[in-house]
């Protein structure tokens, strides 16, 4: 969807499934909602939009009351360069150095860690609230 439709989109998905009475799995897949032509003339993601979309994802279903179930992403375990951006910056210079997919483009190892800190960190505060909102209730019963 891209971060912006996301945060426009999903929250009238939600409600309209919740409205339905359906029970489902919300997984955010923001690898090809993000993907680019490079000048280079390579396909390519920027890391910056993929983050905003997770983010974005996040953000709706806890402004929804809803269960953020999973997320897709393309990942590699070695240090290709074929997403631009990360704490270790891939520039579209770098593109041609490490790129072997041409396909769909994969995160590198550590862009993929860097958005798997990130959800965790999410997670943890979510949880954490969670159970403090739990323990508030029941101070007050």
């Amino acid at each position: 969807m891209g971060a912006d439709n996301m945060r426009i989109k999903l929250p009238h998905l939600i409600r309209a499934v919740r409205q339905a009475g359906l029970i489902v799995i919300w997984v955010s897949d923001p690898m090809h909602g993000n993907t680019i032509k490079a000048p280079c003339g390579l396909k390519t993601r920027p890391f910056d939009a993929i983050r905003a979309e997770l983010r974005a994802f996040f953000d709706v279903h806890e402004q929804e009351g809803s269960f953020p179930g999973g997320v897709h992403l393309e990942m590699m375990g070695q240090n290709v360069t074929e997403c631009i951006g990360g704490s270790n910056t891939v520039t579209f210079d770098d593109l041609n150095s490490r790129y072997h997919r041409h396909c769909d483009p994969r995160l590198n190892a550590s862009q993929s860690l860097e958005l798997a800190f990130a959800i965790s960190e999410r997670l943890r505060k979510r949880r954490l609230k969670s159970a403090n909102e739990f323990l508030n209730a029941s101070k007050v019963n």
